[in-house]
């Protein structure tokens, strides 16, 4: 989850010096940048929409910038040109197993980065069958607002 367009730059320029590159004949140098929103086609999306239209990301991770591979930060969201994220869908908290907890701790570094948040929130079937949806739904804004200072 390291990879803003500064630090890929920096990171970038050595590889592509001359020396390194008159090296390669028999070697393989392969560049692995994190996967940012670009690969979810921001970019694409944000060329074409009107830009009083905003693009958010779908999910992103809890801190700005560390050791957690295959995550986005929202740094990294904001660097590529969305302004909004959009965590806790169903398939990341039933799926992948993210907690309400998790979800909850991805907001504020979110806020503090600029994006605007709109998370995901609603009741398993069992849950709403049980009359119970309220409850969750409470629990699950409790849990956010619990993390959220401002």
């Amino acid at each position: 989850m390291y990879g803003r367009k500064k630090n890929l730059e920096e990171l970038i320029t050595t590889p592509n010096t001359t020396m390194v590159l008159a090296d390669m004949t028999s070697k393989w140098l392969v560049c692995a940048p994190p996967p940012p929103p670009r690969n979810c086609l921001i970019d694409f999306v944000r060329q074409k929409l009107d830009p009083k239209i905003a693009v958010a990301v779908q999910n992103c991770y809890k801190v700005p910038n560390a050791a957690f591979t295959g995550e986005i930060s929202p740094a990294m969201i904001k660097d590529c040109g969305a302004t909004w994220v959009v965590p806790g869908h169903w398939e990341r908290r039933c799926v992948f197993g993210k907690s309400d907890e998790l979800i909850g701790q991805k907001v504020a570094p979110a806020l503090a980065e600029g994006l605007g948040v709109n998370p995901c929130m609603g009741e398993k079937l069992d849950e709403r069958e049980a009359g119970i949806t309220e409850k969750v739904v409470f629990e699950q804004t409790k849990i956010i607002t619990d993390n959220v200072k401002d």
